[in-house]
């Protein structure tokens, strides 16, 4: 019996992929509104958990390593999820949201990034004793906000209802931009540390990260997203698109743009950002789709799906001291870490509050500077940069080489970037419970709510009244594009 029995049974490494991811997600759906408005816990840090049980370091269920998947399949599904999230993002702010609201993410894009670039190479090179162009490319992989996490943080739930608008919308907008914004940076630190001359240095970075990768990219988005708007408009008007493929369209076109801008060799994330921002600028397919959820779906699915994977490659052996990289110790990790979640944005902001329109109060400006989240886009960054350094291309080895010119800095930027991403996830993930939780217990008995963390109220130190983003304008269903 025994012996027919195991014949039967074919637990190869995919289907148990298809039942635990399956099952992690279907027990979140089943709980989904009591572990968001009760715990105020998002998916990503329990997709991470769910990740790091059922892979190789405890129950090694999940092994991408089985699976010969290798540093291209990585990077191609950061890219995928990376790019959807960018263009949900240019889906779902206010209608020409730029056009009034141009100063506070040129802010966040400009200073701020730049700090948070700067402070992160400082930090790494201090503490890990890096070359300095190492922990340029390492900073800059580090610098963006996180799309997918941000969206996790910032999307409808009892919390986000406590948050005003605009600091959402502008935090949205953010990390919907610093994706793309994070190549030029990136590559700074890449032809700096081929040993270039610094004209060399500044005439290959204007021209081709400048110019041809971001400025182009970011025109070829809004123009494939301008011109989808139009003809999507025709179609459902003339009656030409049912509803299915009308709601997929954006899924689609969303992949388009990636497939188009990684083809050109644009920055694929500001192609997909300039797309979603141009097919939405006048509010009308949000308007349309609102009450289909679609974002909340494509969280659920892609992005929880990618945290488990990453969750599963942790590479857990390369925080400790190896020969190519002695000075990395988990003690450096944590010291580093700690570092950049206190120092990379948090002072830049507060510091220039005054001069970022949305930001009202300090305490606001706390808010928004703590909330800068490490994620996927990160992990794609730090293969884009390793294969820069491997072959020249944007095109990795399946496997980082043994022996390289770079094989310092190819080994050092994936576990350095990994744990700091590691770390965020859990941090940030985590922080709305906190926040709910410190917020509850500063109220006195009398005032706190029946349930704990359940308050309602906007929270304390924000301005709400008529600051909820009481501007953007409204988008009427008989509006139509002459």
């Amino acid at each position: 019996m025994g012996s027919w029995l195991s014949k039967q049974l074919e637990p190869s490494s995919a289907h148990l992929v298809y039942v635990v991811l399956s099952l992690f997600l279907i027990c979140y759906a089943f709980f989904s509104d009591f572990i968001r408005n009760r715990l105020h816990l998002s998916e990503p840090p329990l997709a991470l958990l769910v990740g790091i049980i059922f892979g190789p370091m405890a129950l090694n269920v999940l092994d991408p390593e089985s699976w010969f998947w290798q540093d291209r399949a990585t990077q191609e599904a950061a890219r995928v999820v990376v790019c959807l999230q960018v263009f949900s993002v240019g889906l779902e702010l206010p209608k020409a949201y730029f056009s009034r609201h141009w100063r506070s993410v040129g802010m966040f894009l400009v200073p701020v990034m730049t700090f948070s670039w700067l402070i992160t190479a400082a930090f790494v090179y201090a503490v890990l004793r890096t070359e300095w162009p190492t922990a340029l490319i390492i900073s800059a992989c580090l610098a963006p906000t996180d799309p997918v996490l941000a969206a996790a943080v910032l999307q409808e739930s009892r919390f986000s209802t406590r948050v005003p608008k605009r600091i959402k919308h502008v935090l949205s907008a953010e990390s919907g931009c610093n994706d793309g914004t994070s190549f030029p940076f990136l590559y700074a630190g890449l032809l700096m540390y081929q040993g270039l001359s610094t004209g060399t240095v500044i005439k290959e970075w204007f021209l081709e990260t400048i110019l041809w990768q971001c400025s182009l990219g970011l025109l070829v988005g809004l123009v494939i997203g301008h011109f989808a708007n139009r003809a999507l408009r025709i179609a459902e008007r003339r009656d030409w698109i049912d509803p299915a493929s009308f709601l997929v369209f954006y899924i689609l076109l969303a992949l388009l743009a990636c497939g188009i801008g990684s083809s050109l060799g644009l920055d694929d994330f500001l192609v997909a950002f300039g797309a979603g921002t141009g097919f939405a600028w006048d509010g009308w397919f949000a308007m349309k789709t609102k009450a289909a959820h679609l974002p909340n779906i494509l969280d659920l699915l892609l992005n929880s799906s990618m945290f488990v994977y990453f969750g599963a490659i942790i590479p857990w052996t390369d925080f400790l001291p190896r020969e190519i990289t002695p000075l990395i110790t988990p003690g450096k990790l944590i010291g580093l870490l700690i570092l950049i979640l206190l120092f990379r944005r948090i002072p830049i902001v507060v510091l220039l509050k005054p001069l970022i329109p949305d930001i009202r109060t300090y305490r606001e400006a706390l808010f928004c500077g703590h909330f800068g989240p490490m994620g996927i886009g990160a992990l794609f960054l730090a293969i884009e940069s390793r294969a820069r350094l491997e072959t020249g291309e944007s095109i990795p080895l399946p496997r980082p080489p043994k022996h390289h010119p770079n094989t310092a800095a190819i080994e050092t930027i994936w576990p350095v970037v990994c744990f700091i991403v590691l770390g965020s996830t859990f941090v940030h993930g985590c922080s709305v419970a906190a926040i709910s939780l410190g917020g509850h217990y500063m109220r006195d008995k009398g005032e706190r709510a029946p349930l704990l963390a359940a308050e309602e109220e906007g929270l304390d130190g924000m301005v709400h009244e008529g600051g909820g983003g009481e501007s953007e304008p409204s988008v009427s269903e008989d509006e139509d594009v002459s």
